[in-house]
């Protein structure tokens, strides 16, 4: 969900999955190693995270570090994939939930949407404080994109994006300055309480314009982020549906696709944001891919597990993808 990254595009192949030893625990703090430790092993294929933990979106941050939410109680993880150690960042709070995470890079912020509950939270990456939480007449917000203009949030239920204005100074917008920008051009809702629309999001061309894709159609858009003016993008090669995060290389936007097909798709998209192909399909042994990150050169996939009940003892973890 990272905003126009200038690494040239390139083929990736998954690695075998190991997924032998148990996950880290629950609500337990693991240290990272030494810079020295670090540098002399190799970098894991998976990182575990705790069990129980439920992910559904998974965001870089500086350096090797990434971060990830929790469905079941609202805290956040955050973890080393050069390592593939962790420590909790933000504690879990009962009726909570961590939904769609961006990590804000000019302000070293992590913004979170919290779902049904129609709030986008804000914490301080440094010392995992709630720094402020906003309130949107909303559906489900899911996920969401950073830009220098403001945090632009999808709400899968109702088409709109929820919008948070940011500028240049680090201090938190008003409460008073959030704003629902309607959807309009070419998107379509498919009706219905249960399904989802508008998922992942992401920003091109500086944030000028920015990209959705709808689960439910299967559809990308450009859409405006003055206007809420949607274009599809002609895609050819194979529909989106169940497209849910989304990540750039280059000019390649690799998208998870954990509904309908447990794997990623990768789509090469023209200069103007017009048409697409897809190029490949990467599928492995993961459940319900819901979200993709770029770190340290690789494509890491969070794994939901949607299609299994969620219980304290259930496994969960991040699987990377490779250069071939």
């Amino acid at each position: 969900m990272r905003m126009d990254p200038a690494t040239p595009s390139r083929a990736f192949t998954r690695r075998t999955l190991l997924r032998g030893a148990g996950a880290l625990g629950g609500a337990l703090a693991v240290p990272f190693l030494s810079a020295s430790t670090a540098a002399a092993a190799p970098p894991p294929d998976t990182v575990q995270l705790p069990d129980g933990w439920w992910p559904e979106s998974i965001t870089t941050g500086r350096g090797t570090t990434v971060y990830t939410g929790s469905l079941a109680d609202g805290a956040i993880w955050q973890a080393d994939v050069h390592t593939g150690k962790g420590r909790l960042l933000v504690a879990g709070t009962p009726g909570l939930l961590s939904v769609g995470v961006e990590y804000d890079t000019a302000r070293d912020w992590l913004w979170v949407t919290n779902g049904y509950l129609g709030t986008v939270s804000v914490y301080a990456v440094a010392t995992g404080s709630l720094l402020g939480r906003y309130q949107f007449d909303a559906g489900f917000l899911n996920d969401l994109v950073v830009t220098s203009s403001g945090v632009y949030v999808t709400d899968h239920a109702r088409p709109q994006l929820a919008v948070i204005p940011l500028t240049a100074a680090k201090t938190l917008p008003a409460a008073g300055a959030t704003r629902l920008l309607p959807l309009t051009g070419d998107f379509h809702q498919v009706p219905g309480d249960d399904v989802a629309n508008a998922n992942g999001i992401i920003a091109a061309k500086g944030g000028a314009v920015l990209l959705i894709v709808n689960s439910a159609t299967g559809e990308l858009f450009t859409v405006s982020p003055d206007t809420g003016v949607t274009r599809k993008i002609n895609v050819t090669g194979a529909e989106l549906v169940g497209g849910d995060g989304m990540e750039w290389r280059g000019t390649t936007l690799y998208i998870a696709r954990g509904a309908t097909y447990s794997g990623v798709t990768s789509v090469k998209l023209n200069g103007a944001l017009t048409s697409g192909q897809v190029r490949d399909e990467f599928a492995g042994q993961v459940d319900i891919p819901t979200g993709v990150a770029l770190c340290a050169g690789r494509l890491w996939v969070v794994n939901a597990r949607f299609d299994v009940p969620n219980t304290p003892d259930t496994t969960y973890w991040i699987t990377q993808l490779t250069e071939a």
